[in-house]
């Protein structure tokens, strides 16, 4: 029988365990979108999941949805993130960027211009700015030739990701962000090509896939989708459709896996995992009352048939995750009140379990 303790080969990659730590938003970045040395000390303490996917990384200034967040698309960029990745790599861990687009979830006080999204909806709620909470503006619906090029967008970071010694990426398509707002039937009112019908609700993300597949192959490229999510407004209709269309054209790219997020009845998650052929990430949700995902959680969707599973707030408090897991040590809780303040804080100063004599 699978376990979490088990390896698994990702493609070009050999993965000790099946523990993943998921992308999280810590807004830690430098100036000019920089990862710091601290950054690099943030992940090289939680190498010993078998993947690390980092924080949302931005693929262009339009592309940023909150202030603090780092950036893959200058040279200085990819130049700070070098020492992140070996700084992982060191210490025997794996990593892939997740590379999002913020599209609406954005603000002008933050990437000095009007967001841009499928169409003029605002996402419902308040984003995050510089001088803090700020109602989300209305975007500027893009132009039909203007949509390739934010596509590219992920394919250019890729390639930026790859040159700053990543393993690989993971497309944000999930929460709410650009890729999910062309998924959306209210966010995306269009009714060219990349609207109305579920092909045109799809076109986007396989649009922004293949162009990464094809500047850094399938094996490094995997994207992250919450079917049904409400996250900022957005609403899906019909579905089982809509994702079972877009799972079957991204089966054709071949991709290293798809990461799926339990926002969704456990019914339609479990068809879409006996519909993608190749590797699932699962990202199930911490019961009711509890904060944080578990073992329980993690042995339940190795037995539907996810090949790794990811965690979340478990990693911000515990870099020792896997070795907890394994051991059943309890889970330190994490400090909400330090996830987005900046500094060492809450973020640095997680240790180990402390065993005692």
């Amino acid at each position: 029988m699978t376990t979490l303790f088990d390896g698994y080969r990702l493609r070009d990659l050999a993965l000790p365990n099946r523990v993943v730590m998921a992308p999280m938003t810590r807004v830690r970045a430098a100036a000019g979108g920089l990862a710091t040395p601290s950054m690099a000390a943030y992940y090289a303490q939680r190498a010993t999941a078998g993947l690390i996917i980092s924080e949302g990384v931005q693929p262009s200034l339009v592309g940023q949805s909150n202030p603090g967040t780092p950036g893959l698309h200058t040279d200085e960029q990819v130049a700070a993130w070098r020492p992140v990745t070996a700084a992982v790599h060191a210490n025997g861990g794996r990593i892939f960027a997740q590379i999002m687009h913020g599209g609406r979830v954005s603000h002008p006080d933050t990437i000095g211009t009007r967001p841009v999204g499928p169409s003029a909806v605002p996402a419902v709620g308040d984003v995050f700015t510089p001088a803090g909470p700020r109602p989300a503006p209305t975007p500027r619906a893009l132009e039909t030739a203007e949509v390739p090029e934010h596509a590219a967008s992920y394919a250019r970071a890729a390639r930026r990701a790859v040159e700053a010694g990543f393993d690989g990426v993971e497309l944000h398509g999930a929460n709410g962000y650009l890729i999910s707002q062309f998924l959306s039937s209210n966010a995306n009112l269009r009714t060219d090509r990349y609207g109305g019908s579920v092909a045109g609700r799809i076109r986007f993300a396989v649009e922004a896939v293949s162009a990464t597949v094809d500047a850094v192959g399938g094996a490094r490229t995997g994207i992250r989708l919450s079917p049904g999510g409400t996250f900022w407004g957005v609403e899906e209709t019909r579905v089982p459709e809509l994702y079972g269309a877009l799972l079957t054209e991204l089966a054709r790219l071949d991709l290293a896996y798809i990461h799926l997020e339990a926002t969704a009845e456990e019914e339609v998650l479990v068809d879409l995992r006996r519909a993608w052929p190749g590797t699932l990430i699962m990202n199930p949700v911490p019961p009711m009352g509890a904060k944080q995902t578990g073992r329980t959680d993690a042995d339940h969707w190795l037995g539907l048939g996810a090949e790794l599973i990811s965690f979340g707030r478990g990693f911000l408090a515990n870099p020792d995750l896997v070795e907890r897991l394994r051991t059943g040590l309890p889970l330190a809780p994490v400090d909400e009140a330090t996830y987005y303040q900046g500094g060492d804080a809450g973020y640095l100063t997680y240790s180990a379990y402390q065993y005692t004599a």
